[in-house]
């Protein structure tokens, strides 16, 4: 049973490496953004609170961010590990995430937290936006986006670190090279699929 979490900046390739890591594992990939989309289209009693805020313009409180994790984590599928993207974003949800794996006796056993250069990520922003017309994405918003993050994830990831948890990923190059990264450095702490 595998419980990992995912950090990184925007453009950092998170969702590429998440997915890889949760194929490898055979584990889903939990990201917030996708409960609140399933739950939304699902019409659930969660989802149209969810909608509700999220048509208002505001942010999903923290309550009930935690009680759609909480119901996500009790699906099937995540009964023999997960791979959670986004999710804790904040210390209370930091909190609710421990005392939740604290409940069923388990807790997460690594976090995967991606490393990058923020002039590079900046370039690598750009280029994409440039290629897929992406007119929003420019400097001044990637930037700000970048300090927004580490603003956010600098307390998450300071407790992580006192934990022993934090494995820090080298996230620039090629996909194959930061997902052996990856691969080398889970293995090193035991974390290895079952199958091998």
């Amino acid at each position: 049973m595998t419980r990992l979490l995912i950090v990184g900046p925007p453009g950092a390739g998170k969702g590429t490496q998440a997915a890889r890591i949760a194929s490898r594992f055979d584990v889903p990939a939990i990201a917030t953004g996708d409960i609140f989309r399933a739950n939304i289209k699902n019409q659930t009693e969660l989802g149209k609170q969810v909608s509700e805020i999220i048509n208002a313009g505001d942010y999903v409180p923290d309550s009930l961010t935690n009680d759609l994790v909480a119901n996500r984590l009790k699906e099937p599928d995540a009964a023999g590990g997960f791979l959670l993207d986004g999710y804790p974003r904040t210390l209370e949800q930091l909190g609710f995430l421990d005392k939740l794996l604290a409940a069923q006796g388990t807790a997460l056993d690594a976090v995967i937290q991606l490393v990058v250069d923020p002039n590079e990520v900046v370039t690598r922003l750009l280029k994409r936006a440039h290629e897929e017309g992406r007119s929003d994405d420019t400097e001044d918003t990637i930037r700000y986006r970048q300090s927004l993050y580490q603003r956010e994830t600098a307390p998450l990831i300071a407790v992580y670190k006192d934990r022993g948890l934090v494995i820090e990923i080298d996230a620039l190059g090629e996909v194959d090279e930061v997902a052996d990264r990856i691969a080398e450095c889970l293995e090193a702490r035991q974390i290895v699929p079952v199958a091998q």
